[in-house]
């Protein structure tokens, strides 16, 4: 069972996933040590996760391989699978293609 605190109201040596990527850790595969429940009008509680601080560890340098897949992945999102064009954005899945090619007769009109 995790201890529950108010929003805002962790004891210090505790943090998010967010707090702890701006400080450069990561969780490092420790299990999650209490959570923050913040009330919502009309809506259901927003919850985080907290971890220790002093178990994080730092977060892995990015590699040149690494590096390369995530630009492989991001140009991947930008190319339209209907024209095979650079879109110059990421493809909305909603479309599944470019703007372009999900609407031609708007285009032909302008």
């Amino acid at each position: 069972m995790v201890s529950v605190y108010p929003w805002r109201l962790a004891p210090d040596g505790l943090a998010t996933r967010r707090q702890l990527r701006a400080a450069g850790l990561r969780p490092g595969g420790q299990d999650v040590v209490a959570q923050l429940e913040r009330p919502r009008y009309r809506r259901g509680l927003l919850i985080a996760f907290l971890y220790r601080v002093e178990l994080a560890r730092p977060v892995r340098p990015m590699t040149p391989a690494k590096a390369a897949a995530l630009t492989k992945a991001n140009t991947a999102r930008r190319t339209c699978p209907t024209c095979r064009r650079d879109a110059g954005y990421v493809i909305p899945a909603s479309l599944g293609m470019c703007v372009p090619c999900a609407y031609p007769e708007e285009q032909r009109v302008a």
